[in-house]
């Protein structure tokens, strides 16, 4: 009966040092394995067996971390402040340096972004910073690099989230896209007056090299005009020559009224006889 008991405790005690003893590393994970304190090395993923009380086996997950970076608020090169949001992506190249180096990794990475994220919008001004973001993300990302490469960490990608503007600046921005637009539209229209103003003045020489091509255009007026069924009818004429012939005619007129009528002084008709004489001198 005792040896009964002696060989059940020692089969639970068997249990419980297998039990201690196995761990599994999944697929992405890297195991890095400490023995008395001492690295060993690492654990690839797969049924590990450590030494139970001795060993103690850390597992590190080597898969992309996505970690938001909280908003900042930046004063920018041009005296302007904005409050700038961004996400980074890393991950863990080196699970060894990644548990030896430093020791929480993912708390120090998402302090050293913020900081860096502040240090680097503070070098652009606002416009460069609307409009330049990938430059500044890339920027971002090769600081981090840097930094993070002594951690066992890589930093993959680096975006801007998010850019908060205040009020006053967001009111001055729409009135210069404001401006703006009315300068294109102002540009736009004074391009077509010009290209009209040609087209009219190679339209007049045309006129005058054919005069009746005016007529066929006053004609063609007249067409325009009936589409709606008006009750004005407009005869179109050439105002110029209009002009001129009525002042040929008052200048007419006006001469005809000055000078005096030209009177020509009556006289009887004289009779002829056949002889040659008159028929006075035939009666004395």
């Amino acid at each position: 009966m005792n040896a009964l008991v002696v060989v059940v405790v020692i089969l639970i005690a068997l249990i419980l040092l297998l039990a201690l003893s196995v761990r599994v590393v999944k697929q992405y994970e890297d195991g890095v394995l400490f023995r008395l304190g001492r690295v060993i090395g690492e654990r690839a993923p797969g049924l590990r067996f450590i030494v139970p009380f001795v060993d103690v086996l850390h597992k590190i997950s080597l898969r992309i971390v996505t970690m938001p970076i909280q908003s900042q608020g930046i004063i920018t090169r041009d005296n302007v402040s904005v409050d700038v949001s961004a996400v980074a992506y890393f991950k863990v190249v080196d699970a060894v340096k990644s548990v030896v180096a430093i020791e929480n990794v993912y708390s120090a990475i998402d302090q050293i972004a913020q900081t860096t994220l502040r240090k680097v919008v503070g070098q652009h001004t606002l416009d460069e910073t609307l409009s330049e973001t990938d430059k500044i993300n890339l920027d971002i990302r090769a600081i981090l690099d840097v930094t993070t490469i002594e951690w066992g960490v890589q930093v993959t990608l680096v975006e801007l989230k998010d850019i908060q503007l205040p009020d006053t600046m967001k009111r001055a921005m729409a009135r210069q896209a404001e401006a703006e637009r009315e300068k294109r539209a102002k540009i736009i229209a004074a391009e077509g007056e010009s290209l009209a103003a040609a087209a009219l003045g190679d339209a007049s020489d045309t006129m005058m090299a054919h005069p009746l091509a005016l007529q066929l255009r006053n004609l063609q007026t007249l067409v325009e005009l009936g589409v709606d069924k008006n009750t004005t009818v407009v005869f179109p004429a050439p105002l110029m020559s209009t002009i001129a012939e009525l002042g040929s005619f008052l200048a007419r007129e006006s001469s005809a009224a000055v000078e005096p009528a030209t009177q020509v002084p009556f006289s009887a008709p004289t009779a002829m006889v056949p002889n040659g004489k008159s028929a006075g001198e035939g009666l004395r």
